[in-house]
């Protein structure tokens, strides 16, 4: 009896080898390919899909951002913006380019894909301890005015992140109010609107995710694309070729230093400019819950904290998407995938069960989820 428990714990331990052995990890200028016949995949449909399936938006994103968001009012553009490239993407089994399609090594916006990238910062400043926890009032922090009243002092770390604070109030010349507002309503209903209280109810609203960046941005004490570049970016052998922008009027003084606050997404211009490389590198770090090449760059344990559901919304997390059932859910995909999502079809979709990252890049956002559907009947 004694013999086969042994013989089972050795047969566990060869196992996990194995599996860990099978995970690669590229370097900045080498990316190793398979076949996706190796693993018994088909990724020819799912790729012509993709290339078919163009944003139907302008290229010149600056136009396409206007028309977009042409209904809120006071919209204006403050950040930079970049004529976009064609439809390109990559798809990762066990860290291996198993399809590739478009120019993978040109950079563009990437618009609210930024928000993932802004809350793995808020990450590692839980991991550094200069947050002590995500349920800590953020005033304590940041003591302007920015949190000041009955309603924003009872703001949390977790709210910002959530999308569940209902932060009331300006930044960078923009209204909250006048983010994403309902189309049945005016502009003094909307100002006039009743708050709800921080924790009980989700929007989805840039001016609030800017406020979270030029909170954390206190918190650390300098720039976050540094932040980024020296604890993520770097490590994860990402190019060197990544921006990170703010806007115009979007610039502090910190210790004497001036520092630009960047923004969560394109919305205003600015945001994450990327190739869909690095993105895939990035994907890869979540897939393996922090862990890149045997070093713990994010904790496992706040990297699962960070895509448990919202209270408010289960299709969210820290600035996460998740497939749970709910208003975004897509049909016959499985649950546990987590997934960034941008203006213009800019995805990084992660399975941690198939080892499976899919980065897509001005895929037409209604057409995503059949996308998936035609990837995930190829296996």
């Amino acid at each position: 009896m004694k013999k086969t428990f042994l013989s089972l714990l050795l047969f566990n331990f060869m196992l996990l080898t194995i599996s860990a052995q099978e995970m690669y990890f590229p370097s900045e200028d080498s990316w190793e390919k398979k076949e996706a016949s190796e693993y018994k995949i088909d990724l020819t449909k799912a790729i012509e899909f993709a290339e078919k399936n163009e944003y139907s938006g302008s290229r010149d994103l600056r136009q396409a951002i206007l028309k977009g968001f042409q209904h809120e009012p006071y919209h204006q553009i403050l950040g930079p913006t970049k004529r976009r490239g064609g439809p390109a993407g990559i798809i990762l089994k066990n860290g291996y380019i198993i399809g590739e399609w478009g120019d993978t090594e040109r950079v563009d916006m990437t618009f609210s894909v930024t928000k993932s990238f802004l809350s793995t910062t808020a990450l590692l400043a839980m991991q550094q301890g200069l947050i002590y926890g995500v349920d800590e009032k953020v005033e304590k922090y940041v003591w302007d005015d920015t949190f000041e009243g009955e309603h924003n002092s009872q703001i949390t770390w977790k709210h910002l992140l959530q999308q569940t604070s209902d932060w009331s109030g300006q930044l960078w010349g923009g209204f909250d109010w006048a983010d994403r507002p309902p189309s049945d309503k005016t502009i003094d209903e909307w100002r006039a609107r009743k708050l709800n209280a921080p924790g009980s109810f989700f929007k989805y609203n840039d001016v609030r995710v800017n406020v979270l960046a030029y909170s954390l941005l206190n918190v650390f004490r300098k720039p976050l694309p540094q932040v980024l570049k020296e604890r993520i970016m770097d490590p994860i052998d990402a190019s060197t070729t990544w921006r990170w922008y703010g806007y115009e009027n979007s610039w502090v003084t910190l210790d004497g230093l001036k520092m630009q606050s960047v923004s969560g997404g394109g919305h205003s211009g600015g945001g994450m400019f990327i190739n869909t490389k690095d993105m895939a590198h990035f994907g890869l770090l979540f897939l393996n819950n922090g862990n890149w090449n045997g070093k713990q760059l994010l904790s496992e344990e706040l990297i699962e904290e960070a895509v448990e559901p919202a209270n408010a919304n289960p299709n969210y997390g820290y600035m996460w998407w998740l497939n749970k059932k709910g208003p975004r859910y897509w049909e016959n995909i499985p649950d546990h995938v987590f997934y960034a999502a941008g203006f213009g079809g800019n995805f990084i979709i992660i399975d941690q069960k198939q080892d499976l990252v899919v980065v897509t890049r001005w895929l037409e956002p209604s057409k995503v989820e059949e996308f998936m559907n035609i990837l995930y009947r190829s296996f």
